[in-house]
């Protein structure tokens, strides 16, 4: 998501390569699925993983968080982040093998690995959905490329819908056609992305009912 550089971790050796055919990963996504509980929230936001760790610190996390948090109260909403590391409830960013991993799907152009990866990924997503079938009322994703299809098919592999997925097909068309970017489809943290993602997010809370703050 980020092109910051990913510090080692202290006490734990630093996993390179593709993560997604680690054990060390499906172990942990097993551990989310068949045994850890997901508090309740209305909205879940699906955000990618990012190479710097934990997430949360990650520059471009920064700034989506920073928007989230001045739309909707903190306590409507729960971050989950997917990608290259499987899927993970935001709060367990720091446990072992999330925090402990550098890879860049992005800087990847074998084809096999890339197409692995989506199958692998599109489990996993759908797997978290289906958990979490009853656990949110809406979901909302920001993310580009084979995370997206990734989320897409995942989706669609477990019947649950994704009530908002940002940036939205004409803004990243307008993206690719009229910007120079380092990726295909640029970063989400460029300007018009962003903007776009307030103003959809504003929308949405406004227009769905529960999500507003209360007036005094």
């Amino acid at each position: 998501m980020d092109d910051d550089q990913a510090p080692q971790p202290e006490g734990r050796p630093l996993l390179t390569g593709p993560p997604f055919y680690l054990p060390e990963f499906e172990r942990s996504y097993r551990f989310i699925i068949d045994e850890y509980e997901v508090e309740p929230r209305k909205i879940a936001f699906f955000l990618p993983c990012a190479v710097r760790k934990p997430y949360s610190k990650s520059p471009s996390h920064q700034l989506i968080r920073m928007i989230i948090s001045q739309v909707f109260d903190p306590s409507l909403y729960h971050i989950v982040v997917f990608g290259t590391c499987g899927i993970v409830p935001g709060e367990l960013e720091e446990m072992y093998p999330y925090a402990h991993y550098k890879y860049m799907l992005g800087k990847c152009h074998d084809r096999k690995v890339l197409d692995d990866f989506l199958g692998i990924e599109t489990e996993r997503v759908a797997g978290y959905l289906e958990k979490t079938r009853e656990t949110y009322a809406y979901r909302i994703a920001y993310c580009l490329g084979l995370f997206r299809e990734s989320l897409i098919r995942g989706s669609e592999k477990a019947g649950v819908k994704i009530d908002l997925l940002l940036p939205s097909r004409e803004r990243i068309t307008k993206i690719v056609e009229e910007e120079e970017c380092t990726f295909a489809e640029g970063s989400l943290s460029m300007d018009e992305y962003l903007g776009e993602f307030c103003d959809e997010l504003i929308r949405f809370r406004d227009t769905h009912a529960g999500l507003r703050p209360d007036r005094a």
